[in-house]
């Protein structure tokens, strides 16, 4: 639902609103293609090394853009632990919070199969897109927010030993290889709830290992609310789960595979999450630097209605339509396709931006 506010900054963490602005617009310029022309028109060539890092591996190993949706799923634990401050700050019962989390977890999971549920052959149930999975990590990650960090410690370590036993144990015909693509029990659990694999490895069980990194990021927003020296513990246990999670993957015990979210993945990509938090504090919060930040606040603000927006408007409408335009203006000055491919993703993404700045100003934020 939308809500509409008169004063949406103070008392906000900015960092926050930075670092998920960052990553909602990373996400709404891959939206727009540009990140796949440049892939594809670069191949053989010394910048194919740095935009290949703007796609998901194939399989077994780690790209930067492996790390966009655990941020965008530990930065949810985040908000979580500082709204649920807020609310009981303000007398509001466990009991009234439960409903809420529940009431945005069901909000959660229908977007989320609403995303891929409309096909070109007519409508599809998919459980694999990001919000779905939000919608389980959110509400593990609430039901046990009062435990004391040791406990939702062994929590998130039993989520990642439940997920390496699941993969390794049930010998499933037919899905009895663990860290194989299309032969894995997470490729069984989808034809049980969806009958059917998704092609390119992706798994709806997903849920299980990457709640670690929702309750992670409501630990860590728990540390940002606490006194004394967050950023040491941050960057302490970054280090720990980077040295776990690249540990497990060079010692040949569990690969890192982003599409299964192995329990090896998880840990190295939260790692990475607790660093880019640690820096965004430090520069934003700690340091001040707060100048200019409005191009990804305005963003942040309104993360869950843009990537609704750009997933579902403009993957089926919008940006098809403004590259149409773009390219027959470009095209009667014979303009070149790389030329055409930037300036349509620039329009695509400059108006996308301009929306959000308009709620913004408007002071008009969609809440789930």
């Amino acid at each position: 639902m939308a809500t509409q506010t008169s004063s949406p900054l103070p008392g906000r963490l900015l960092s926050l609103d930075f670092l998920r602005g960052l990553i909602m617009v990373l996400l709404a310029i891959e939206s727009t293609g540009i990140y796949d022309y440049f892939y594809e028109h670069s191949k053989g060539e010394p910048f194919n090394h740095f935009i290949i890092q703007f796609t998901h591996h194939p399989w077994h190993g780690l790209h930067f853009w492996d790390l966009v949706q655990p941020a965008f799923m530990f930065m949810a634990g985040v908000a979580l632990a500082l709204s649920l401050n807020k609310q009981w700050a303000h007398g509001v019962t466990w009991g009234q919070s439960f409903k809420k989390a529940l009431r945005r977890s069901a909000w959660l999971f229908f977007w989320g199969v609403l995303d891929y549920a409309v096909r070109p052959k007519g409508l599809s149930f998919e459980l694999w897109d990001v919000l779905t999975q939000l919608s389980f990590t959110t509400l593990v990650a609430f039901l046990i927010f009062r435990w004391n960090a040791a406990a939702q410690i062994g929590v998130c370590l039993g989520l990642l030993l439940l997920t390496e036993l699941l993969y390794r144990f049930t010998h499933v015909p037919g899905f009895d290889q663990p860290f194989t693509d299309q032969h894995n029990f997470g490729n069984y659990i989808d034809t049980i709830l969806m009958h059917k694999i998704n092609r390119d490895g992706w798994v709806a069980i997903n849920c299980i290992p990457t709640a670690v990194h929702t309750i992670a990021g409501a630990l860590a927003g728990k540390l940002l609310l606490s006194k004394g020296n967050k950023l040491k513990w941050l960057l302490l246990w970054g280090a720990v789960c980077l040295a776990a999670g690249y540990g497990l993957d060079w010692l040949n015990i569990t690969p890192i595979i982003k599409r299964i979210a192995t329990s090896s993945f998880t840990l190295a990509s939260l790692g990475w999450c607790l660093w880019f938090l640690a820096i965004a504090y430090w520069w934003v919060d700690v340091a001040g630097h707060r100048r200019r930040l409005t191009f990804f606040t305005v963003v942040g603000m309104n993360s869950i209605f843009i990537y609704l927006f750009f997933e579902i408007v403009g993957s089926r409408w919008f940006t098809r339509y403004i590259s149409s335009i773009s390219n027959g203006v470009l095209s009667w000055f014979n303009a070149p396709d790389l030329a055409k491919a930037l300036v349509a993703a620039v329009c695509v993404f400059g108006l996308e931006w301009l929306l959000c700045y308009f709620l913004y100003k408007k002071r008009i934020f969609l809440k789930v």
